[in-house]
């Protein structure tokens, strides 16, 4: 039984030496995962060994009751905690995500709904950094085109893990199902007789890849810059700073004018393109990644909705897994682990029922 934690045991191991070396912390990029994946086998690495010790204490107490009926009661009691053991260590088996454990890029962008779409789109925005902020993680604006209602028409958002090592707390394991298309339902501020009025925001959640994941051959790039906008056609500034970029062997195009330097702007471009990549080159590797990818964002249609905000009756619903909760105002203030987890449990029920399957 668990014979597959043998060969992850000595992985937690070889991984151990590895981080133990010297020469492995001039390199951040390969210390940062390997470190990621020891912390992922920590608390596998730590059940098996308690079962395996239970397993030993079990045997070692049936022999003493077979001698003495007294300790059948140390028997059925370690029986007992050795189920709850393997009842966890059977969880932690389960295959998963290996991208849970990275940082993310999430862009935010308005749909159908005109101006109400962008104040939505922005409540979004804001709802996630708020969300991020309660779990302790760091956010930066990449790039941020605003509307003229103080609305976002698009976003870029790295969150970004403070640290530690704790792969429960990583930023594209609990919003990696945040993408989709988000409708919202409610009076808007525009509106001048009261009518309730429905419009819809896309969210779409990628990993940040780092320069260990995707290399990029600056000879596959067309770079271009131009004068940054704001609200309305307004000049951010009068230099050339914006910076698009655009990768010709996929055609994936990015732009960034949220910073005032062009060499800014073209860092920011670049992790945004780099994040991009990493989830082209997972959708060629993996169908089941390709399915996911296409489950997120194709068009932001009201009708492809993920979740519905809807304010006149404080209701937040997750049409994916039935979730339904009426504190909408908490929500948008950053309180979305109740919807994250019921998401979370929903994926892992799903990926337990395939690997039993298997």
């Amino acid at each position: 039984m668990f014979e597959a934690c043998e060969a992850l045991v000595a992985e937690y191991h070889d991984l151990e030496n590895q981080l133990s070396q010297p020469e492995v912390h001039t390199q951040p990029a390969l210390a940062s995962r390997l470190g990621r994946r020891f912390a992922e086998l920590r608390p596998l690495v730590g059940s098996y060994q308690d079962w395996l010790q239970l397993r030993d204490d079990l045997e070692m107490a049936t022999e003493l009751a077979a001698e003495d009926p007294s300790f059948a009661e140390e028997v059925t009691r370690i029986e007992a905690e050795q189920a709850a053991v393997a009842d966890k260590l059977t969880l932690l088996l389960v295959p998963r995500d290996p991208m849970d454990s990275k940082d993310v890029i999430l862009e935010v962008k308005a749909g159908a709904g005109g101006d109400e779409s962008a104040l939505f789109a922005g409540d979004l925005l804001r709802m996630y950094e708020r969300y991020a902020e309660r779990r302790g993680w760091q956010t930066e604006l990449l790039d941020l085109n605003a509307s003229d209602l103080g609305g976002v028409r698009d976003a870029s958002l790295a969150v970004k893990a403070r640290g530690g090592d704790d792969p429960d707390n990583a930023p594209y394991k609990r919003l990696k199902f945040e993408g989709g298309v988000h409708r919202v339902q409610r009076v808007p501020v525009t509106e001048a007789s009261g009518r309730l009025h429905t419009s819809a925001a896309g969210v779409l959640v990628m990993p940040e890849a780092e320069d260990i994941d995707v290399e990029i051959n600056p000879n596959d790039l067309r770079i271009d810059v131009f004068r940054s906008s704001g609200p309305g056609g307004q000049s951010v500034n009068t230099t050339d700073s914006a910076v698009r970029i655009t990768h010709e062997p996929t055609g994936l195009v990015v732009s960034c004018q949220n910073e005032k330097s062009q060499l800014q702007n073209r860092e920011q471009a670049l992790r945004i393109l780099r994040s991009r990549l990493l989830v082209l080159a997972q959708e060629e590797a993996q169908q089941e990644a390709a399915d996911a990818r296409r489950a997120q964002v194709r068009t932001v249609d009201r009708s492809e909705r993920v979740r519905t905000y809807n304010f006149p009756e404080n209701r937040i619903s997750d049409h994916r897994v039935g979730f339904k909760a009426h504190n909408l105002d908490q929500v948008l203030d950053g309180d979305l682990d109740a919807v994250v987890e019921a998401l979370l449990e929903d994926d892992l029920q799903q990926r337990l029922s395939e690997s039993q399957s298997a």
